[in-house]
């Protein structure tokens, strides 16, 4: 009898070992499809001082024909814009992924980005924009390059300040680098147009540490217009996230993203972030809470 009792107790314990093993990997399963399958969310930009349009109006059809044109054209690169319509109800309009992102990321993201982009306070504003952290979408907005608006992430946890002027002299130098080596990519044969990334060790501070950088351009800039964007996007990071261990930095036209491993840090991970947005004089703040303890971060946008 007893050792029937083992064995049936010993079946037990290895049924819930299963069950537990088979609902941890579906839940893990599903946070991750829940994650690959919903972009973040930055900011949307509405420009108030750009022209309205009407629900019945032939812009309103062409956008919606637009729109549905980037959607369809998101699984087949990082890039793509399009025209539609004749004046005065031309619409234009563009998707820009990052380069380091898979191409069914960057199609989720571009077709939310598209739905969305059309709410809310932009739903009858011609010209507008709306940042991911994975992409960015634009209608009508046809400005070659501007300081803005912008939309920045960057870590809470920052490194002492003896490192801040070394590390923005090293950050610094690698972007101007880097900007270099997007003119050998600007071609549209190639798979991800001006897009650079490069890891490497730095050696500095009596040690060494990874700085992981990436900068990336839109298609239609020409190398110069390139190179001016993201030398603002390098002013950029300096003003908002000067000494952040992390960072990105998104301009209409270009990003800027790097990050650090093996500096020290002023403090321990924090467990909230705050996305940050601001256009002109208007300034939008949100406050997140989470109990994750790994590169909490913080969104900001201009």
């Amino acid at each position: 009898l007893s050792s029937s009792y083992t064995r049936k107790n010993k079946k037990m314990k290895n049924f819930i070992r299963f069950s537990a093993f088979l609902f941890y990997f579906l839940l893990v399963s599903q946070l991750s499809h829940q994650t690959m399958s919903q972009p973040q969310h930055m900011h949307t930009f509405c420009d108030n001082l750009s022209e309205n349009f009407s629900q019945t109006s032939q812009y309103k059809s062409n956008r919606e024909t637009l729109l549905s044109s980037l959607r369809d054209r998101s699984p087949l690169g990082t890039y793509y814009n399009a025209t539609v319509g004749l004046s005065p109800d031309t619409v234009h309009g563009m998707f820009l992924c990052r380069g380091d992102i898979t191409k069914q990321s960057c199609s989720n993201c571009v077709k939310t980005a598209t739905l969305e982009i059309t709410k809310n306070n932009c739903t009858y504003i011609k010209d507008a924009i709306i940042f991911y952290q994975e992409c960015m979408s634009t209608v009508s907005f046809l400005r070659i390059v501007e300081s803005g608006p912008w939309a920045a992430m960057y870590s809470n946890v920052s490194f002492p300040d003896s490192f801040l002027f070394p590390f923005r002299e090293t950050l610094s130098d690698k972007v101007e680098k880097l900007i270099i080596l997007t003119a050998s990519k600007s071609s549209l044969s190639s798979l991800t147009p001006y897009y650079v990334r490069d890891r490497n060790k730095v050696n500095e501070f009596d040690r060494s540490y990874t700085l992981d950088t990436m900068v990336q351009c839109s298609p239609d800039l020409d190398p110069a217009n390139c190179s001016v964007c993201l030398r603002l996007a390098v002013q950029g990071v300096s003003s908002c996230c000067n000494n952040a261990r992390i960072a990105q930095f998104f301009l209409p036209k270009c990003f800027l993203k790097y990050d650090t491993s093996g500096l020290p840090t002023t403090q321990s991970p924090s467990g909230s972030f705050s996305v940050h947005a601001r256009k002109g004089n208007e300034i939008y703040v949100r406050i997140f809470i989470t109990t994750m303890a790994t590169s909490l971060l913080a969104l900001v946008g201009l």
